[in-house]
């Protein structure tokens, strides 16, 4: 709460050190044998003389240095008066601009100690004259001698305080000794009780709604404090503008007067809440049409949340950038290692709804979406190089371009051993080449693998070979009409059954050259086919059977290559 002592414009400005500690009795007794004199004593009521009128008031000569002043007010009902006239008033005390203040009336002035006691008592206004200075204040006649210390004069410097002797004043009694006859009075509590009391009154008529204005008391990190008369009020530093304000002081100074809102009251506390935005139409009432998604803006960054960061695109008007819209390349973790405060961003509008005040931005969009062209660029089958990123246990990450990722599985990184954890061969910003062997563009995925470049069996049979060629192979499996044929090591295709070789079962042997087990149960040996096949396919030779077999698991025979894929290491034959 302010210091009363500032608030009274009568308050002095400099006041003693320290009021005397000796009684008024000492002091009075100084003062005389000082001046050797009695002081004058001021009367309660004197006669006036009508000097001249105004709209309120009368000017009156009372017999002083200055007029006196009585309110039109203060005259019965139809009572003229006119330049001359003469009349009964008392001396108030005086006004800033130094006239008199008069009035008609009579206010009650001690003339025993018994009435000195109830006004001391009951805390009584009482009426007494200014008869000199003393040490420390001021002598003042209130039917007995009282003294009033320099400090509780009401006044600002020794001057004016000089300047109330002779004048009759207002006063309390604020202790009173019969025996020694001491008593002391004070001036200034009277101002300080009417000023609490008009501060009061004037309080109890303010209401939420009010429009009102002030001056800037103080300022602090959070808000102003605004004297608008009533109380000081604060003023929030979220309240002084619609656009971001980071500190009062950037736009307020002590001493500036202003105009703000009354938000909030809280009677049993005495607290004010101004607004002086609220007073200024929001800006979003005028956003209308002005912005929709797809859009392109500009704007500074005025705070950081854990969520994201919000955006001022004009004075008042934010938009927030999620921390998921802030990259295509990496997972944000922080907003903050993306963006600063006061830093200015473009970014596109990713939708407005003007009913809640609310933008959504995008950060990342405005830099292109990385996988636009990704199905032409990152075609399975096409080879890339890039630095790993990151390493997990089932696989590496590898960077194909800005934004973009593919992973090598942990099991399509090498084809000599088994892996298995991607670290025991790879590290984090190791360039790599792979080749693409899957592209989702919807999940944005991209499979890698690294094994396919190193070269196998399969690629040089392909290599070697082309359609229409005749080989041999084993047949490893059966399933319906189609077959799978092993031409070599590692070396696989597959054969469709015609519809007339399907289902045959054959139980004579196989031609002469194919090895027989020294099993007695007569089943054939394979283990040694796929040595013998290879060899075979390589040389061209053919097996020659004795008379034509039916298809069955782990014959040799002869096919003809119908097509053969090098790209997809695809083969298919075709019996012969």
């Amino acid at each position: 709460m302010p210091d009363p002592e500032n608030l009274n414009p009568d308050a002095p400005e400099t006041a003693p050190a320290e009021e005397p500690t000796e009684s008024f009795k000492d002091i009075f007794s100084e003062y005389e044998k000082a001046h050797a004199r009695k002081p004058e004593s001021g009367a309660p009521r004197r006669e006036g003389t009508v000097i001249a009128l105004t709209a309120d008031s009368i000017i009156l000569d009372i017999g002083f240095k200055s007029e006196g002043l009585l309110p039109l007010t203060a005259l019965p009902a139809g009572m003229n008066v006119k330049p001359g006239d003469k009349m009964q008033v008392t001396v108030k005390g005086r006004d800033p601009e130094g006239y008199y203040e008069l009035t008609r009336g009579k206010i009650e002035r001690p003339t025993d100690w018994a009435s000195l006691e109830k006004a001391f008592a009951d805390k009584s206004t009482i009426v007494g004259t200014v008869t000199g200075a003393v040490k420390g204040g001021l002598s003042v006649d209130i039917g007995v001698r009282a003294f009033m210390p320099a400090s509780r004069t009401g006044t600002r410097d020794a001057v004016e305080m000089e300047k109330l002797v002779g004048q009759e004043i207002r006063c309390r009694i604020t202790k009173l000794d019969v025996e020694d006859e001491d008593v002391v009075v004070d001036r200034r509590v009277i101002a300080e009780d009417e000023q609490a009391a008009a501060k009061q009154q004037r309080f109890s008529e303010l209401k939420e709604g009010d429009a009102v204005r002030g001056e800037v008391r103080s300022l602090t990190d959070y808000g102003a404090f605004v004297d608008i008369g009533a109380a000081d009020a604060l003023l929030h530093v979220g309240e002084i503008s619609w656009q971001r304000v980071n500190k009062p002081s950037d736009v307020l100074s002590p001493g500036q007067q202003i105009e703000a809102k009354i938000i909030k009251i809280d009677p049993d506390k005495r607290r004010i809440a101004i607004s002086m935005k609220q007073l200024q139409p929001h800006p979003w009432d005028a956003v209308g049409g002005k912005y929709k998604a797809g859009d392109r803006v500009r704007g500074t960054i005025s705070r950081i949340a854990d969520f994201g960061a919000f955006v001022e695109v004009e004075p008042g008007v934010e938009g927030l950038i999620h921390i998921s819209e802030m990259s295509w390349a990496k997972k944000v973790k922080s907003p903050g290692d993306v963006v600063k405060v006061g830093e200015t961003v473009e970014a596109v509008i990713l939708g407005v709804n003007l009913g809640e005040r609310r933008m959504s931005l995008g950060l990342k969009q405005a830099l292109g979406d990385p996988w636009s062209g990704a199905t032409e660029k990152f075609a399975p089958g096409t080879v890339i190089q890039g630095p790993i990123t990151n390493m997990t246990k089932f696989g590496a990450f590898v960077q194909l371009a800005e934004g973009i990722e593919g992973m090598v599985h942990v099991s399509e990184i090498s084809a000599e051993k088994r892996i298995n954890h991607p670290q025991e061969v790879l590290k984090a910003g190791q360039v790599v080449k792979a080749q693409i062997i899957a592209l989702d563009t919807e999940r944005r995925i991209i499979r890698l693998s690294m094994k396919q470049l190193v070269p196998t069996g399969l690629d040089e049979y392909l290599v070697e070979h082309k359609e229409g060629d005749l080989v041999t192979g084993r047949i490893i499996e059966i399933s319906g009409r189609q077959a799978r044929v092993e031409l070599g090591e590692g070396v696989q295709a597959s054969c469709r059954i015609p519809e007339e070789s399907a289902g045959k079962q054959e139980t004579s042997a196989v031609n002469e050259e194919a090895p027989q087990s020294a099993s007695s149960t007569g089943k054939r040996d394979l283990s040694s086919l796929g040595s013998m096949l290879q060899a075979r396919w390589k040389s061209g030779a053919q097996l020659v059977s004795s008379k034509p077999e039916g298809l069955r698991t782990g014959q040799v025979r002869s096919f003809r290559i119908a097509k053969l894929d090098a790209a997809a290491k695809k083969i298919e034959l075709g019996l012969e």
